[in-house]
This record gives structure tokens, sequence and C-alpha cells, in this order.
């Protein structure tokens, strides 16, 4: 399996696990719970859904049942998607990046704008 395809396929189905999270909240189903939640709905144990968030690759009968419990056409995960909305990690750094772009003077932010720069360069 190529790499591309294993990134893809995780990368989409932590973002189908996102959006299930957001609508379960949405509808008042309390967060906790919600990992065991998932895997349910992708009709696998909980315990399997813990290491594809980490580290199993998603085998294609695995990607086809993840696709047909989460409602997406065959060969859906395979595929490189934009990301719909963002992470509580994201959405927290961009809060810290805000704040400390206010709080500092031209000089901060021009040396701020240069860290990300480089951090982007390294990536």
């Amino acid at each position: 399996m190529p790499a591309n395809i294993t990134v893809h396929r995780r990368q989409n189905v932590l973002s189908l696990f996102q959006k299930f999270a957001e609508e379960q909240m949405r509808a008042g189903v309390p967060p906790k719970g919600m990992e065991q939640a998932f895997a349910q709905r992708l009709q696998i144990s909980p315990s399997m859904w813990s290491q594809i968030k980490s580290s199993r690759p998603i085998g294609d009968r695995l990607a086809r049942q993840v696709e047909s419990a989460c409602d997406q056409p065959a060969g859906w995960l395979d595929e490189e998607h934009e990301p719909q909305g963002m992470s509580a990690s994201e959405q927290q750094f961009l809060a810290l990046a805000l704040k400390a772009w206010r709080s500092t003077n031209a000089e901060g932010r021009k040396r701020l704008k240069l860290m990300l720069k480089d951090a982007g360069a390294a990536a």
C-alpha cells in the first residue's frame, strides 16, 4: 500500500471522527464515550479504533467498511480532501498565535512571522 494512501486514510478517518463527534455534541450527546460510539458505528472494537488513530494502517477491506458506515463513496478514504474545520489543537494554536501577535510590537510581529516561515520551510 503506497505511503500516501496510508496517510490519506488516517487523515480522512480522523476527519470523519471529528465530524461525527461534532454532530453528536450538537445533538446534546456528552463527549464521554464518543470514541466507543464511533468504533461501534464503524463496526470495530474500541481497541482497533485506538490502534487506527495512532499507527495501524487501514487495509482495503476496512477502508470500504468505514466508507460504507460513514455514507462515503467507495475510494473516498484513499483520496486527499481539504480539512473540514479545525481541530481543537489547531484552534488553540491559532488563539495562542493571535494573542502573541496582539501583545507585541512591530519588531515582535516580524520575528513571529520569520519563526513561522522558518518552521514551515523545515517541515
